[in-house]
């Protein structure tokens, strides 16, 4: 597990501000805004994304039955705030064995959601046909949010993604059946609006997704 900021792009290292740069520096992608080290999911890790968020943190609230909060991970430093986050979960898929669930809310360009989708980036506009009817729907922070199917992904997972509140929400799942539990009109929870609850929320390892999607 690495102990410094990387690129959310392309998980390369990064360069922090200094003389000749105000912002961190990816040799391939530029101006970023930093992935900070992923560590064990916790209240306290959880704590630290939400406090330093400036985007959702979105996190499926209740969980789906058997369901595990598994890790979280961030882009953006302590001055610019956090522009992107990703919530890991995991749990029985809904065709048997296990699946896993990543949801990214970001700004446009950060380029987290489309790592973990494993598409080029930055953001899913290319990969949907928003001319065709939503594939599926969710109820993010009471609001009712399309999404639709991102094309050109990886054949072990499905990706979905859309607007809310104004920014980009990816979901990433793996294997590709768990995107059933998105038919179901999924309800998402903005984390920096529930208060005490985070604590009630059960804790399982850490996803090994969200170090290397």
């Amino acid at each position: 597990m690495r102990g410094e900021p990387s690129c959310p792009k392309c998980g390369g290292r990064v360069r922090a501000p200094g003389l000749f740069a105000d912002s961190w520096q990816c040799d391939v992608h530029g101006n970023v805004h930093p992935l900070q080290p992923v560590i064990p999911p916790s209240v306290e890790a959880l704590g630290v994304v939400v406090h330093r968020a400036r985007v959702p943190v979105w996190m499926p609230w209740p969980l789906p039955v058997g369901w595990l909060f598994t890790g979280v991970a961030c882009a953006g430093d302590d001055r610019s705030g956090g522009r992107a986050t990703a919530v890991a979960c995991s749990g029985p898929g809904p065709l048997g064995g296990m699946g896993e669930m990543i949801l990214v809310a970001e700004e446009l360009g950060v380029g987290l959601g489309a790592r973990y989708a494993g598409v080029d980036g930055p953001d899913p506009g290319p990969y949907l046909n928003v001319e065709k009817p939503p594939q599926a729907k969710v109820l993010a922070a009471g609001r009712p949010t399309p999404l639709w199917h991102v094309t050109g992904t990886p054949d072990d997972r499905a990706v979905f993604a859309g607007e809310a509140l104004g920014l980009w929400l990816w979901a990433v799942v793996w294997p590709e059946q768990t995107g059933m539990l998105l038919y179901d009109e999924l309800v998402l929870t903005d984390l920096r609006d529930a208060g005490a609850e985070v604590d009630l929320l059960p804790y399982g390892a850490l996803s090994p997704r969200l170090l290397e999607p």
